[in-house]
C-alpha cells in the first residue's frame, strides 16, 4: 500500500458523500468518501492517504484536461520488470510510491529510472486514515 502524509485542506460533503482534499508537499490530492461522517474530518488535521499500487496509472508528458482528481508529479527510481506485470517505483515529493502496470504499458511508454512521469488515481481509490488512528 502507498501513503502519503499530510495535512487535511478542504471538506467538502452532501449527505453521505464527502471529498476531502489533503495537501502532502505544497501538493493537492482529494479523496472521495461514500457514507463518511464528514464531521471526522476536520481542516488542519493530520491525515495519510492510502491507496493500493494497482490503483496508480502512468502518464507521460499528459497534457490537457482529465477528470482524474490526483495527479502525482514523480521521478522513476526503479523498475521490476515481470513477464506480465511490472512495478514502478516511484518518488513523489519525499514520499516513495509504487505503481503496476502491465509489462506492455511498461514497454510501450519506454520508462526508465530518472524519467519524469504523473501517476494518476481516481479520488474514489484514496482512503484516508487520520492521525489519531494511523
Amino acid at each position: 500500500m502507498n501513503r502519503l502524509s499530510g495535512t487535511i485542506a478542504a471538506v467538502e460533503s452532501v449527505g453521505s458523500i464527502a471529498l476531502i482534499d489533503v495537501a502532502v508537499d505544497g501538493e493537492r490530492y482529494t479523496a472521495l468518501l461514500l457514507d463518511a461522517a464528514a464531521a471526522r474530518f476536520q481542516v488542519g488535521a493530520a491525515a495519510t492517504l492510502v491507496f493500493n499500487e494497482t490503483e496508480v496509472a502512468l502518464a507521460v508528458n499528459l497534457s490537457g484536461a482529465i477528470s482524474l482528481r490526483n495527479r502525482l508529479p514523480a521521478t522513476v527510481e526503479a523498475i521490476e520488470q515481470g513477464q506480465l506485470l511490472s512495478r514502478v517505483l516511484l518518488r513523489v515529493g519525499q514520499h516513495p510510491v509504487s505503481s503496476v502496470i502491465t509489462t506492455r504499458s511498461l514497454l510501450a511508454l519506454q520508462l526508465r529510472p530518472g524519467d519524469a512521469v504523473e501517476g494518476l488515481v481516481k479520488s474514489n481509490e484514496m482512503h484516508i486514515v487520520l492521525a489519531e488512528t494511523a
